[in-house]
């Protein structure tokens, strides 16, 4: 059932006809029905006066723009805003709209993306533009049913792109939102199995009209006032209905369950240098992690434990492999990389031997050369004990 709280007050003919608004319409707030529990007009409120400027967010009174909302909300998906902000505005000044980055070559957009990790997401934003471009006329569809069959559209990216650039009353729950209805509510089920009760509770309280906005006003007020550590709870405008607050327990929730020590791996990478002085890099199959990403040549990364070698794990060809002191530390989500590396002169026979799929990089063009977070280190690493 519907909570009090969501029903926003407005004439009963402009509920039944009105269309869609811009999620960013500079409206007087819209006060709930009073209810138990917080008021979204206070949030909406606050919002108007404190909203966050962000490059891919509309003006107050502008029209929201489906590309750039979707873009964002891609790149956003586990990285912080400010590890986004240069991205977005890079690939925004490159590919300008949909229809650029479809007809866009997947590797630029490897290249483009590296660094900012996950790269799954650069693959699946491609076939993404491709289908938006050659299937619906370079058109984002509005409801979050027909977001989600676009690839790499799940349900938290479609309910964003379906509110904030559509208008559309779309309940939308981040890791802000879920960490502000834990407080709101005094939710002490641990993380992640109270995720249901908080996307139950997040959907009492979005309201049918300014949609939008009250889904960045929710992930505005968790990123600068109901913050992970020390929340600002005297300025919070929903301070007065927060049950963690009366209860004094606000700064400990959300809980969570205890987090398995990640397993290790180990590998090695293969640092070969011609006598130009440019370096071996190759392609990583286009599935996979870091699938279509540049990488230094390396063996498997196999669990660190005692297992007899394998052909696979022997350097590319024979030549002088000086081992360098230290090891190349990355942790991925699910597993965390430790990585030796050796290097090699390799002379005009060892280079042939290595095939034509190598990319032959110069040194002082490693930089741009796409390498993602783990493989930057490795050339970092190998660079620093060159003579």
């Amino acid at each position: 059932m519907v909570n009090a709280a969501r029903r926003i007050l407005a004439p009963a003919s402009m509920a039944k006809t009105s269309p869609a608004r811009s999620s960013t319409q500079r409206s007087r707030p819209q006060r709930a029905v009073p209810a138990a529990g917080p008021d979204s007009g206070l949030l909406l409120a606050w919002y108007d006066r404190h909203r966050r400027r962000l490059p891919w967010r509309a003006l107050a009174g502008e029209h929201p723009d489906p590309y750039a909302v979707w873009l964002s909300e891609v790149m956003l998906q586990q990285t912080t805003v400010t590890a986004v902000k240069p991205y977005f505005e890079s690939f925004l000044a490159r590919w300008p709209s949909v229809l650029e980055l479809a007809a866009a070559p997947v590797a630029e957009i490897m290249t483009a993306w590296a660094g900012l990790g996950y790269y799954a997401r650069a693959r699946n934003l491609h076939r993404c533009a491709g289908v938006v471009a050659s299937e619906l006329g370079g058109r984002f569809p509005g409801t979050e049913e027909a977001l989600r069959a676009l690839p790499g559209i799940g349900p938290y990216t479609a309910a964003a792109i379906a509110a904030i650039a559509f208008g559309r009353s779309a309940v939308v729950v981040d890791g802000n939102v879920e960490r502000v209805m834990a407080r709101l509510f005094a939710v002490t089920t641990p993380l992640p199995k109270a995720k249901n009760k908080l996307r139950i509770l997040a959907a009492r309280l979005t309201p049918e009209l300014r949609a939008g906005d009250y889904a960045q006003a929710v992930m505005d007020l968790g990123a600068t006032i109901c913050t992970p550590k020390s929340p600002a709870c005297v300025i919070c405008p929903w301070k007065d209905g927060c049950q963690g607050r009366k209860a004094g327990i606000a700064e400990t929730l959300p809980r969570k369950a205890k987090k398995l020590e990640p397993p290790l791996r180990h590998g090695v990478a293969f640092w070969m240098m011609r006598a130009d002085g440019c370096v071996a890099l190759r392609r990583r199959p286009p599935k996979g992690l870091l699938g279509g990403m540049t990488e230094v040549p390396g063996s498997l990364w196999r669990p660190a434990t005692p297992a007899p070698p394998r052909p696979i794990d022997e350097p590319p060809v024979k030549a002088k492999w000086r081992l360098l002191p230290g090891v190349v530390s990355h942790t991925f989500t699910h597993f965390r990389l430790e990585l030796t590396v050796r290097t090699a002169a390799l002379t005009p026979a060892q280079v042939r031997k290595l095939g034509a799929d190598v990319i032959w990089t110069p040194l002082a063009a490693i930089g741009r050369a796409g390498l993602p977070s783990v493989m930057a280190k490795v050339a970092t690493h190998a660079m620093r004990a060159m003579p």
